[in-house]
C-alpha cells in the first residue's frame, strides 16, 4: 500500500518508554507522519500517557490494529514481546518502524523480514545514528575516499549507564528478554560499521558480566541474578571491497561497555593509508548530543571539521534524541508512500541482530565465527 496524497502517516505507538519520550514528540515534529494512539498492557498507565497526549489510549492490541484509521504501528516495547507484536502488526497490514534489537534472535527478524515482503508492508529500524548530522558528514567523508584505503577502525562505546549496582533488576538484566549491551550499543555498533565500512565477513570476542546480581524492583531487598553482558569485547572483518586492489577484510576492534564509570563515551577512529577521521563525545547523559568530527592528512595533526550546514536538522529538542527519529519518520513515511525499500530496515536489523548472535557464540565457544550474509 503507498500514499501519494502527501497526507502524513497515521501512527500508533505501542510501548510508552522511548515511544512516549522521543517518538511521540518526533512522530509530531517530522511533518510527514501523526500519531493517532497508544498502546500498552497496563490500563492505568496508557491512561495516563493518553490524558497526557490527548490520544486514544489501547491495552487490547488487537483491537488497535482493528482500527482503520490506524495506517502504521512504531513498536518501542521490550526486546521479547516485539516479535509478536510486529507479526500481528504486519497480518494486520500495517507498515512498521521497530525500536532495537528488533527481536531476540536473527530468525525471528528474517521471519519479520519475510512476512513484511509478502504483506507489501515498509518496515523501518530505528537505527537513529544513520540519520545524525556529524555521523552523515563522517559517511561522506568516508565515501570520498579521504582516508584513502582503510586500515583499521576502532569504536569504543564507554557508558556507565549500568554501573549503579543498586539499579533494579529488569528484562535488561536477561538474556533470553533481549537484554544486555549488545542489545543496547551493540547493535547500533553493528550497523555503523556496516553503513560506514561494509558487512562484518568474520567476528570473533569476549562477553563478561561485571555485576551478577540486582536488587528485585520490589523494595524487598531480595536480589536476582544477572545472566546478560555488560561488557563486549569484539574484534571484526569488515567487507570494504577492493583495498589497495586487493580483497581482504578491514579488521575493527569493538569495546562495549555499560559499567564504565567515568567512560570516555563513544568514538569511532577510522586510520587509511591517507589520514584519519575521528568521531566522538564524551556525553554520558546524551547519546546524540556532544559529538565532534576531527581529520588528519598524511603527517599532519587532527583538525576539527566544520559542520556541513545542509545537514543540520531545522529544529533540536534539549533530548538530542528526538530530531534524528523525527528525521527517520519522514525517511520511513517517504518510503510508505512511494513503495521504495525502507533503509533501515529490517535487512539492516537482520545483519545487526546476526552479529549480536554471533558474538553470543564466538564468547561462548572461543571460535571465530564467519558472517555470510552481505
Amino acid at each position: 500500500m503507498t500514499y501519494s496524497n502527501g497526507a502524513p502517516l497515521r501512527v500508533a505507538v505501542a510501548g510508552l518508554g522511548f515511544g512516549e519520550k522521543v517518538h511521540l514528540p518526533a512522530l509530531r515534529a517530522s511533518g510527514s507522519t501523526e500519531p493517532v494512539a497508544l498502546w500498552h498492557p497496563r490500563r492505568e498507565r496508557v491512561q495516563q500517557a493518553a490524558r497526557a497526549a490527548a490520544l486514544p489510549g489501547f491495552t487490547d492490541f488487537g483491537a488497535l490494529l482493528a482500527e482503520p484509521g490506524i495506517e502504521a504501528v512504531v513498536i518501542a516495547t521490550p526486546p521479547a514481546p516485539r516479535f509478536d507484536l510486529a507479526k500481528a502488526a504486519l497480518n494486520a497490514g500495517k507498515h512498521l518502524l521497530l525500536e532495537k534489537p528488533v527481536g531476540v534472535s536473527a530468525e525471528q527478524v528474517e521471519e519479520l523480514q519475510r512476512l513484511a515482503i509478502r504483506q507489501g508492508l515498509q518496515v523501518a529500524v530505528n537505527f537513529e545514528y544513520r540519520a545524525v548530522p556529524v555521523f552523515q558528514q563522517l559517511a561522506a567523508l568516508l565515501a570520498a575516499g579521504v582516508i584513502g584505503d582503510p586500515w583499521l577502525v576502532k569504536l569504543d562505546w564507554l557508558m556507565s549507564s549500568r554501573a549503579d549496582a543498586t539499579r533494579p533488576w529488569n528484562w535488561y538484566a536477561q538474556r533470553s528478554e533481549g537484554g544486555g549491551v549488545l542489545g543496547a550499543l551493540g547493535t547500533h555498533a553493528f550497523d555503523m560499521l556496516h553503513w560506514l565500512i561494509g558487512p562484518t565477513r568474520e567476528l570473533q570476542g569476549a562477553l563478561s558480566t561485571a555485576i551478577t546480581a540486582r536488587p528485585l524492583p520490589d523494595g524487598s531487598g531480595r536480589q536476582a541474578a544477572v545472566d546478560a553482558e555488560d561488557i563486549a569485547l569484539l574484534q571484526l572483518g569488515l567487507d570494504a571491497g577492493l583495498v589497495a586492489g586487493n580483497k581482504r577484510l578491514v579488521p575493527a576492534q569493538v569495546s562495549l561497555a555499560a559499567v564504565a564509570r567515568q567512560g570516555r563515551g563513544c568514538w569511532l577512529e577510522f586510520y587509511g593509508s591517507e589520514g584519519t577521521l575521528v568521531l566522538g563525545s564524551d556525553n554520558q547523559s546524551d547519546y546524540v548530543h556532544g559529538f565532534h568530527l576531527w581529520r588528519a592528512g598524511r603527517g599532519d595533526a587532527l583538525q576539527p571539521v566544520p559542520v556541513d550546514p545542509a545537514l543540520a536538522f531545522s529544529r533540536t529538542w534539549a533530548d538530542g534524541r528526538i530530531a534524528p527519529v523525527a528525521r527517520l519518520h519522514r525517511w520511513w513515511a517517504n518510503s510508505v508512500r512511494t513503495g521504495r525499500p525502507m533503509v533501515p530496515g529490517l535487512s539492516e536489523g537482520f545483519r545487526s541482530q546476526l552479529c549480536c548472535d554471533l558474538a553470543i557464540t564466538a564468547a561462548d565457544t572461543g571460535l571465530r565465527q564467519s558472517v555470510a550474509v552481505g
